[in-house]
């Protein structure tokens, strides 16, 4: 596939992360849960590789560009220990990429890690749903992110915990494809059930409710 050569990512197996560079997208954890896990399975180096589209944010404040350093040293380092001559575990992609390039990356990946140490929904859990009318790929998600309260078929991990997060990592690799279909299956009805239409109809009845409750006060008063 051109979109392969193109970013030189070969055929092994893609687990992806789609976040913009902030330090509530939890971006050092993930990538120290994929050193940790090359670091448990040796054998695992070369099988698979870490794609991680990060936008620049807020890179005119020093905190942020400091954040933006540190992760491309971690990946460098990583890469340094675990990589082969022809394969690097990380591929960090610190660039804007369009919606067509982003649901092409959701469509070809094995699995998508959303790892939010304080996050609100985080659509992109459910973008990567969406996307896959194939029924394959996993989804490993932080219990801290408001997704984590639907997409309960996702392999939720947390994020602090790189033991754990890497055990995640290893299963999202290994899951078989008949599991991934049922658990997809699964997440894809939820998330067509609780559309925007549902969220928004559920906000007007509790505004509606609200109001109510102020004018039995007012009638009291």
């Amino acid at each position: 596939m051109r979109f392969r050569r193109r970013l030189r990512l070969g055929n092994v197996p893609l687990l992806i992360g789609v976040d913009r560079v902030d330090y509530t997208k939890g971006i050092p954890e993930r990538f120290a849960a994929v050193d940790r896990l090359l670091t448990l399975y040796p054998e695992l180096r070369g099988t698979f590789t870490f794609v991680q589209v990060g936008a620049p944010s807020r890179v005119h404040i020093p905190t942020y560009r400091r954040l933006n350093e540190e992760i491309a040293r971690q990946v460098d380092e990583i890469n340094w220990r675990h990589g082969q001559l022809t394969w690097r575990p990380i591929v960090l992609l610190n660039q804007h990429f369009d919606t067509e390039q982003v649901v092409l990356l959701y469509r070809i990946a094995a699995g998508c890690v959303v790892s939010s140490l304080h996050d609100g929904m985080n659509l992109v859990a459910k973008e990567f749903i969406a996307t896959r009318d194939d029924c394959q790929g996993t989804l490993v998600l932080s219990p801290f992110t408001g997704a984590a309260r639907e997409l309960t078929d996702a392999i939720l991990v947390n994020p602090y915990a790189v033991d754990e997060f890497a055990e995640a990592l290893r299963l999202a690799l290994a899951m078989p494809p008949e599991e991934q279909e049922r658990r997809m299956r699964r997440m894809r009805a939820q998330i067509e059930d609780n559309n925007i239409y549902r969220w928004a109809g559920m906000l007007l009845s509790e505004a509606g409710k609200l109001a109510g409750a102020r004018q039995s006060v007012g009638e009291l008063v």
